[in-house]
């Protein structure tokens, strides 16, 4: 058989130190030096403000073992979109296959292009289009370099991992060096004047006692989700993890407490060098913290830390990215070429391409737009969690449409944790519905974005399923 036909397909190629560095490298983002001090503006106290990082982890804990069920039970390259498939039909799961390709991965690979060009030109300057250069190359290399087979992306992907880890366990060197040197927090606050002055409206008083409120808390519940983000992802390489039925388990799990602990390290860090208010008060707090325990020096590693983070997210989406769009192609045959494996490298080589083509030319949009393409891809996020939510309902549907299919994991307490996963999806729709309603892009309701996205889907559905024979889902 032609490896590049569609009959080729995944082989169990990565090992469990592999699948742990690509979840962990889509989790953690640029988001952990910005969420900690919104986070930080809505809580109380320290206590609370910790609480709310460690209750993050364990939601996605909760959420990881409701995945890690489905993932033995149907792996499958297709992630989220097999388990949509199966339980709902190809018409729901197209939509979430559409929603991914045209705006939330291709648009994430985009705005983390833009920042690690940022941080690059931070470094090494290239001249009037610094950002959009370096971007574009991150894009063009890491497609080239995952077009060429899964064990090269995934190896500079555990690379990556262990620089970006490192630059987090860098951030706790850094409140150890700032409690140990004496530098209260009335000192590290000083340390950026601009930053905190530029904050302090925003943190409308955080340094003042406050009364505990649960709506505040549950904005800061917002900010520590999304930076928690992104470890569903593990579901897209479930059938290429050797010895999946107990690898797969292990790879979600380790990769949730690794996050959860550096998580902890890194929001320790910024309290002990800024304090609470300081930290509320703070624009940049990974960037204030270092500033204050190592000088000048501090804001070279802050750019050198948020490009690897950048660049170790760009590299991780790619890699679960293409195997949706491939999943896709072989199920439609219309989208036939998304569908090509090629099995000597062990990648959808044509799906990498395409992805990174739209990213290209939504980087372009982005150059063209300004700050309007960010905020249409945030506004995509009640889309999101939308089919988040139905991928946790998808175990209940198919545990009682297919109760003797090999479960080689089956949820522990079921049904109450699926049900706490699902009841926090619903919470994150209804959080990203009400931002959404309250904002406006282009002039109109912000919320006609994702009813957009959506609704081009519905059309392109069409166009397809006229050409299109079912193929069962796989």
């Amino acid at each position: 058989m032609d490896s590049k036909q569609q009959g080729a397909g995944p082989r169990e190629t990565l090992g469990l130190v592999q699948a742990v560095a690509i979840v962990v490298g889509i989790v953690i983002g640029a988001g952990i030096f910005k969420a900690p001090s919104l986070v930080a503006m809505n809580t109380t106290s320290e206590t609370w403000m910790l609480f709310a990082w460690v209750l993050g982890g364990v939601v996605s804990l909760l959420g990881a073992l409701c995945y890690a069920e489905l993932a033995t039970a149907y792996p499958s390259a297709g992630g989220d979109y097999h388990f949509l498939h199966r339980a709902f039909g190809r018409h729901v799961s197209f939509l979430f296959a559409w929603s991914r390709f045209s705006v939330i991965t291709t648009g994430s690979i985009a705005l983390l292009a833009f920042v690690f060009g940022d941080y690059m030109t931070q470094i090494v300057p290239l001249g009037a289009h610094s950002s959009a250069i370096w971007g574009a190359a991150s894009i063009l290399a890491l497609t080239w370099l995952n077009i060429r087979g899964v064990r090269e992306g995934a190896t500079v992907q555990l690379l990556l991992t262990i620089v970006e880890a490192s630059g987090l366990v860098l951030v706790f060197v850094a409140g150890v060096v700032a409690a140990l040197g004496g530098l209260g927090p009335s000192d590290a606050a000083a340390g950026s004047a601009a930053s905190a002055a530029a904050g302090a409206a925003a943190a409308g008083g955080a340094g003042a006692a406050r009364a505990f409120s649960w709506s505040a808390f549950g904005l800061a519940m917002v900010f520590v989700l999304l930076t928690y983000g992104g470890w569903n992802e593990a579901a897209y390489i479930s059938a290429e993890i050797k010895d999946r039925k107990r690898n797969m388990v292990k790879a979600m799990v380790a990769s949730i407490l690794a996050v959860t602990v550096l998580y902890l390290l890194a929001n320790w860090a910024y309290l002990a060098g800024l304090g609470m208010s300081g930290m509320a008060k703070s624009q940049a707090v990974a960037a204030d913290l270092l500033k204050v325990s190592f000088g000048p020096v501090g804001a070279v590693l802050v750019s050198v830390m948020v490009a690897v983070s950048a660049l170790t997210s760009i590299n991780a989406t790619m890699i679960v990215g293409a195997r949706s769009n491939f999943a896709l192609g072989r199920d439609w045959a219309a989208l036939g070429k998304l569908g090509v494996w090629v099995d000597e490298r062990g990648t959808p080589a044509n799906a990498l391409l395409v992805q990174g083509a739209l990213a290209l030319v939504l980087m372009m949009l982005g150059i063209a737009t300004g700050s309007g393409f960010s905020t249409m891809v945030e506004y995509t996020a009640p889309v999101f969690w939308l089919f988040f939510l139905l991928s946790g309902i998808s175990l209940f549907v198919l545990r009682a449409r297919e109760p003797n299919a090999e479960r080689p994991f089956r949820v522990p307490l079921y049904p109450v944790v699926p049900l706490v996963f699902c009841a926090a999806c619903a919470y994150m729709l209804y959080s990203s519905l009400t931002y959404v309603g309250s904002s406006t892009f282009a002039g109109v309701n912000a919320a006609w974005v994702g009813v957009c996205v959506l609704a081009v889907g519905v059309l392109l559905l069409v166009v397809v399923a006229r050409s299109s024979r079912p193929r069962a889902a796989r």
